[in-house]
């Protein structure tokens, strides 16, 4: 008899860089690169919202047990605001709900706001965003006219460069840590500019690692299978370690590979004191995620299956 319900697809390894294209969900972009790949098993590292456009890393196969990792990291936008109209969105999909005058902006002005901006702040999540509310997602609710009350969140702007100003318009490099609302920030910008305003472009341009690398459209993929096939998609793909690449790496010699790769923690000698570790064998091999315990060992956290 059949099993039913069995996952259709080839075993592919590694992580695409998918330039994700307006007016798309992640997902669904997820699903379309996955079809294209004949892939099993595939996950993204964190929702783009549909107008925004740039690098939405594709973990297959084993990658998926290092996307979670992504998801925590920093990222690089460009993003441009247009001030003087407020949009329930707080991007230009949504409806004007609030127009105001815009000042006269000099970039020296603007500068020393943005400064401000720079550090530790404090934000409030949207309405429009994937957050849960008594299990339903805040977008849900806003769409049907609804609003609940948010807790402020913790966020880190690392930079916040000016790249463009006009009479009510801004673009800026931002590099931030996870978790950031570039929409909220914008409106928190247009505030402090004494106006109101909302994100009309946004791309992503950097996720933790993967940082001035080649993205891929959709079509360019499409093209690409047209042209060599599965092997020639296949060869787009970062490698699976390549999404910890800036983690310390430990090598393990054949002892510490048997235990680790069973479940046990092992004494490096000269392994870092805290935090995570990309492990491999002696051979060169990949392993996956390690953590250093409290007494010096590193625990396997996170591994390949064995190849």
């Amino acid at each position: 008899m059949a099993r039913h319900g069995r996952r259709k697809g080839r075993p592919v390894d590694g992580v695409l860089l998918l330039d994700k294209a307006r007016g798309v969900t992640s997902n669904r972009a997820l699903q379309q690169v996955r079809r294209l790949f004949d892939a099993a098993k595939a996950g993204h590292t964190g929702s783009l919202d549909p107008l925004a456009t740039g690098m939405l890393p594709l973990c297959f196969g084993e990658a998926t047990k290092v996307s979670g990792f992504l998801l925590d990291a920093d990222k690089h936008y460009r993003v441009t605001g247009k001030l003087g109209e407020r949009t329930d969105t707080a991007d230009s999909d949504g409806e004007i709900i609030a127009t105001a005058d815009v000042p006269a902006l000099d970039e020296a002005r603007v500068r020393e706001v943005l400064q401000g901006f720079v550090g530790q702040i404090s934000q409030v999540p949207p309405m429009y965003s994937a957050l849960k509310h008594q299990g339903r997602r805040l977008y849900e609710i806003a769409r049907e006219g609804g609003a609940v009350e948010r807790e402020p969140r913790q966020v880190r702007i690392f930079s916040l460069t000016l790249e463009a100003l006009g009479p009510d318009s801004l673009t800026l490099s931002v590099r931030c840590s996870k978790g950031t609302y570039v929409r909220t920030l914008v409106e928190d910008i247009a505030a402090a500019l004494g106006t109101v305003g909302h994100v009309t472009e946004l791309r992503r341009l950097g996720v933790g690692p993967y940082e001035k690398l080649p993205m891929y459209t959709l079509e360019e993929l499409e093209a690409k299978k047209e042209q060599g096939g599965l092997e020639a998609l296949d060869a787009l793909l970062e490698p699976v370690d390549s999404a910890v690449a800036d983690w310390p790496l430990v090598r393990l010699d054949a002892d510490m590979t048997f235990y680790v790769r069973r479940g046990q923690p092992v004494l490096v000698p000269r392994s870092p004191t805290e935090g995570h570790v990309r492990l491999y064998s002696d051979t060169g091999q990949f392993l996956g995620i390690g953590e250093v315990a409290d007494d010096g060992r590193i625990a396997p956290k996170r591994l390949l299956a064995a190849g």
